[in-house]
């Protein structure tokens, strides 16, 4: 129960939660209920940042969801230029994060980072599909040992100001390993192998370093889903 409650905060967040309690501070002395509204917001900063550790599969080819969220969509398109993956479309599953989920993002499978490239953009909502074009965004390619790539991209959202990425070429990852974050509502889009079909379906809850989006060694079927 504890854990549940009193997780780790990411270090990226404690001069947020800083500035937000300086200002709570002067609200509550301004006035009572401007202070309680102050209160509130610092509990969310706090709340926004946290940084739960998470159980990660560990069988070898599958792909793990980088980012907690919700599956916004599952559609064929063309990988970012930057990532040098080629023209042709993949399989891309887009996982919206609203304001209320952890943003701290995970590496997608084992290997090598091999690309990592930001481009500056616009800030539309981030569950458009126009943002995975327009949008800034931090793109990044994982190469498994056996030279399986995987593109995956932070994308900034309408209240996204910032995508922090630690990752640096050369860089070995294992999957589920922190990489970065994206601060205040955003996306990941995470491009699979041609041919690999996804295991999750559109409207789905994901969880970072949990949830299996895609095995690479498994030949099953696209999943369809329902609300029940």
């Amino acid at each position: 129960m504890l854990k549940t409650v009193f997780v780790p905060i990411n270090r990226a967040g404690w001069p947020f939660i800083a500035i937000f309690a300086l200002v709570a501070a002067g609200l509550w002395y301004w006035h009572f209920a401007a202070g309680l509204v102050g209160c509130v917001l610092t509990l969310w900063c706090i709340y926004f940042f946290r940084d739960p550790d998470r159980f990660t599969p560990t069988r070898e080819g599958l792909v793990i969801c980088p980012a907690d969220g919700v599956v916004q969509s599952v559609v064929r398109a063309v990988p970012p230029p930057e990532l040098e993956m080629g023209d042709t479309p993949r399989t891309r599953i887009a996982v919206f994060m609203n304001v209320f989920d952890v943003h701290v993002n995970r590496v997608p499978i084992d290997g090598k980072i091999t690309k990592v490239s930001y481009r500056p953009g616009k800030f539309f909502n981030a569950s458009l599909d126009k943002a995975s074009i327009d949008n800034e965004r931090m793109s990044l390619k994982v190469t498994s040992d056996d030279g399986t790539e995987i593109g995956f991209v932070q994308i900034a959202g309408l209240v996204a100001r910032r995508i922090l990425c630690h990752a640096k070429v050369g860089d070995s990852y294992r999957a589920g390993e922190r990489f970065g974050m994206i601060r205040f509502g955003s996306r990941v889009d995470v491009f699979l192998p041609d041919g690999i079909e996804p295991l999750v379906c559109v409207g789905q809850t994901t969880l970072a370093a949990e949830t299996v989006l895609a095995d690479l060694k498994s030949s099953e079927k696209a999943r369809d889903g329902e609300i029940r």
